[in-house]
């Protein structure tokens, strides 16, 4: 048997009276997700444990089998493998964004999804003017960043960027937890004022200024830890190889820690622009020599960031019928069965513009278990499912159990 999980992060949502008291999902038209649920058993998920927060980090560990709350060291440090930093002793690593300041508000957590060449000209300028043997700043992609700080106390209360559009940054900005971490706050308040002063008059925002585009004229770090002792999934389920597909930084190094070979896929956005047919191609593909495939696809998690209800209903059709309708037509040729699993890893509801922690809908469909009656794949019809509710680490026992 070989396992794939088809992950639409954030797709789930909650029910709004203005558009008749339905999700996206209930919306969408999503014949092959309704034909996976028809095919399968579907249940309920619990992604989030009550004393973290309700970020992609700890929902993607979660559905991995993780036991998220004893081996999560922040969303940096994740990311750093991704891109291939290697953190020594002592290093505290951060999830920099780079991120629309105007006025005392956070316009937005993205820059206006600036283009990773563009950043990377930001990043450069801000390790020249800001960089040391103590701060370091790392290019990733658009405006998904890291920030090492040599010696850096993690116990610093950090606001992620993306849950609070339009608020007052002000009241945001990094704390100390305890007085160990008063020195490391006072660095990260410097570095963003200092890095606002360098990066508004950039020649890189000011053409994005005149070309209309909201410029990244500030960074935002967040989420700090130090390297975690994470086993690999060959050691905690017996998988001898897997792979991931995303085009997020964040999945591709939680998918290093976990083993997994790294598969990147050109024209991946994290957009509602993906490839989605290179993602499903290079799925399938993965599958002749690979025992496991992660496919994780963005699109309706930064939908859902925007606000945009129509945006994100556009990316739920588009995963339905360019991603999953292949994966069920090509695993149905494959000699050895393919159990196919679907799920979001948290709600991103379009009108709260940011993560909540409401148990997820997921299917599994292994060839030749009976199906249970579910026949629709949404929030609702799942919890009529045969899985019923499960927490974290269930939900791997209960894809690979034989």
């Amino acid at each position: 048997m070989k396992y794939i999980i088809l992950l639409g992060d954030g797709m789930s949502d909650q029910p709004e009276a203005e558009v008749g008291g339905k999700t996206p999902l209930m919306l969408a038209k999503t014949p092959n997700m309704d034909r996976l649920a028809a095919l399968g058993r579907s249940g309920t998920l619990h992604t989030i444990p009550a004393s973290l927060h309700p970020g992609s980090e700890v929902a993607n560990m979660a559905v991995l089998g993780y036991d998220v709350e004893a081996v999560f060291e922040g969303r940096g440090v994740i990311e750093a493998a991704s891109i291939g930093v290697t953190l020594q002793e002592g290093d505290m690593a951060m999830r920099c964004n780079l991120v629309t300041l105007t006025g005392d508000i956070i316009l937005n957590h993205s820059a206006g999804h600036i283009t990773t060449d563009e950043a990377d000209e930001l990043i450069r300028h801000l390790n020249q003017h800001l960089g040391n043997d103590t701060v370091q700043f790392y290019t990733g992609v658009s405006y998904r960043h890291l920030l090492v700080i040599k010696g850096g106390n993690k116990h610093v209360i950090c606001t992620p960027p993306h849950d609070v559009p339009g608020k007052k940054y002000g009241p945001l900005l990094p704390k100390a937890a305890n007085d160990s971490a008063q020195s490391t706050a006072l660095l990260l308040n410097e570095l963003i004022s200092r890095s606002n002063e360098l990066l508004e008059n950039h020649p890189v925002n000011l053409a994005r200024k005149l070309a209309g585009k909201e410029p990244a004229n500030s960074i935002w770090p967040w989420s700090p830890g130090y390297k975690p002792a994470m086993k690999s999934l060959k050691e905690m389920f017996g998988i001898r190889h897997g792979a991931v597909i995303s085009a997020v930084d964040l999945i591709q190094g939680i998918g290093v820690y976990a083993g997994l070979d790294v598969i990147k896929v050109p024209g991946a956005t994290g957009l509602y622009d993906t490839n989605y047919e290179g993602k499903a191609e290079a799925a399938i593909e993965a599958l002749k020599d690979h025992d496991f495939v992660y496919l994780h696809v963005e699109a309706s998690d930064e939908a859902g960031h925007e606000g945009d209800f129509e945006l994100k209903l556009r990316t739920i059709e588009y995963l339905d019928d360019r991603i999953l309708k292949y994966l069920l037509e090509e695993t149905a040729k494959m000699e050895e069965p393919v159990t196919i699993a679907m799920l979001p890893d948290h709600p991103t509801p379009w009108k709260l513009r940011t993560h909540t922690r409401e148990a997820v809908p997921f299917v599994i469909y292994r060839p030749g278990n009976e199906p249970d009656a579910v026949s629709r794949y949404d929030e609702e019809s799942a919890k009529n499912g045969a899985f019923g509710v499960l927490s974290g680490q269930e939900f791997m026992e209960t894809l690979l159990q034989k």
